[in-house]
């Protein structure tokens, strides 16, 4: 997907916050709605959908993880939290309640703009043409190489965009260990340790997708020393 292309809905309760960044990313050219609560955004995406959801987690009244949670439920729209606290347990908070990715305040804008185009980037090409379809059983779980799709019988799993590039990285070496490190350097994230604990929080959300009983991981499977890896049937 073309940054062009892309229509941004950003939600923070602080006006002068929210003009700015809405001027800043139509300069970068993006089509840009602005809400100012969670109320607000709810409205809003009862009639229209975006490419992306730029979230603040500090709102009176719905607060931004709260909100994520909820829109979890019936969409797969990438969301990326603002958020003023740093300490890791907040970042996993949000990575938990089914955020892709979150930014610290105070922020450079540059910043944002490169997280924004990351997530964008791992986002599967819903306009490229058909080829024949690769799928990899997972159980009663089918993965779509081609489309990046997770069916489970005629139900469509729904995925963030983070859980969609995981799949891509596991699926492009099935039955290959892949270490941390290595998914955050794949994943496009800085390196770090609060980033591979980042990924242990994704990896369990997709497990949850994915298995039976994920506690006990048939498919996404932790190899002791190695990292993780996937073993379709």
């Amino acid at each position: 997907m073309s940054q062009m292309d892309a229509h941004l809905l950003i939600v923070d309760d602080d006006e002068r916050i929210r003009t700015l960044l809405q001027k800043f990313l139509i300069r970068h050219g993006f089509l840009v709605t602005a809400a100012r609560d969670a109320a607000h955004a709810r409205r809003i995406l009862s009639g229209l959908e975006f490419d992306m959801i730029v979230l603040d987690v500090m709102m009176p009244g719905e607060d931004g993880l709260t909100l994520t949670a909820s829109l979890r439920e019936t969409m797969q729209t990438p969301i990326l939290l603002l958020t003023a606290k740093g300490e890791t347990g907040n970042r996993i908070e949000g990575l938990e309640a089914g955020a892709d990715d979150y930014l610290s305040k105070p922020f450079e804008p540059k910043e944002l703009l490169l997280r924004i185009n990351a997530i964008l980037r791992r986002m599967p090409d819903t306009h490229a043409k058909d080829t024949a379809t690769k799928v990899l059983s997972l159980g009663a779980i089918r993965y779509d190489l081609e489309r990046g799709e997770m069916w489970q019988g005629d139900e469509l799993v729904r995925l963030t965009a983070t859980e969609m590039q995981l799949m891509k990285i596991f699926s492009a070496q099935p039955g290959a260990p892949l270490t941390r490190s290595k998914l955050v350097e794949e994943l496009g994230r800085d390196r770090g340790q609060a980033q591979e604990r980042a990924v242990d929080v994704q990896i369990t959300r997709l497990r949850r997708k994915i298995e039976d009983n994920p506690k006990q991981p048939r498919y996404l499977q932790t190899v002791r020393g190695a990292g993780y890896m996937l073993a379709p049937d």
